[in-house]
């Protein structure tokens, strides 16, 4: 088992997510420069946070444009994993990986802090060892972090119950006032038409330790883990 990690000009936690996987975790992870593309298979990608090209344009607009992302298409083709976290899942939807975007905050300005997410679908890699309904604390740090999309959208993503979070209070409740960016319907993370895509804006690596706060988001990490360790064994 290997995952990879992109770098692209101006990420800033693919250190930070390295450092889960392959020092708490323990899984082999390569830090791939976007330059150098994917030269050989992985189980997972990871696109991590940061500010990509400084969010010219539109965050994740530019990134999602260079050769290294027809590598990580081709990968989530053929099934493999890929979890776009903050600046990564603005990359990702930008890409055409998941429908909808990540837009400017409804109150425009940048928000980091913990936030209470609920967990809607245990129904993919990423979120399996969760229960439905649980709510989970992991940190935002964005001002681009709303989701958008037409009603149609979010009308076939709630049937097909591709919504993985949401925002909410400590007690489960999906309010406005738990809603830290304005997201439609509160959603914080939504999966890929095949489940193998999870794009979320809180950062699961900034709470997979108690040190810093919070485990909670260490188990999508574990969730991957699982599927591939899953997957290798059903090849033996």
């Amino acid at each position: 088992m290997r995952y990879a990690v992109i770098r692209f000009g101006g990420s800033n936690c693919d250190l930070d997510t390295v450092h889960v996987l392959d020092e708490v975790l323990g899984v082999p992870t390569d830090l791939v420069w976007y330059r150098d593309g994917l030269q050989r298979e992985y189980d997972a990608v990871i696109l991590p946070g940061g500010f990509s090209y400084g969010d010219y344009l539109r965050a994740g607009a530019i990134a999602a444009r260079t050769p290294i992302m027809g590598d990580v298409l081709r990968h989530a083709r053929k099934g493999g994993l890929v979890l776009g976290i903050c600046n990564g899942a603005q990359i990702a939807a930008e890409s055409g990986l998941v429908p909808g975007v990540f837009t400017r905050n409804e109150v425009p300005r940048f928000v980091c802090r913990p936030t209470w997410l609920r967990v809607e679908s245990t129904e993919s890699p990423f979120t399996s060892l969760f229960r439905r309904g649980e709510v989970i604390r992991v940190p935002v740090a964005h001002g681009e972090g709303r989701f958008v999309a037409p009603p149609d959208v979010v009308g076939r993503l709630n049937r097909e119950r591709r919504v993985a979070f949401r925002y909410c209070d400590d007690e489960g409740r999906v309010t406005p006032e738990a809603n830290p960016n304005g997201s439609v319907e509160g959603i914080a993370g939504v999966f890929g038409e095949n489940r193998n895509v999870l794009v979320m804006m809180p950062h699961p690596e900034r709470s997979s330790e108690l040190v810093i706060g919070s485990e909670d988001g260490r188990r999508i990490f574990e969730s991957m883990i699982a599927h591939c360790q899953n997957d290798i064994q059903r090849q033996v």
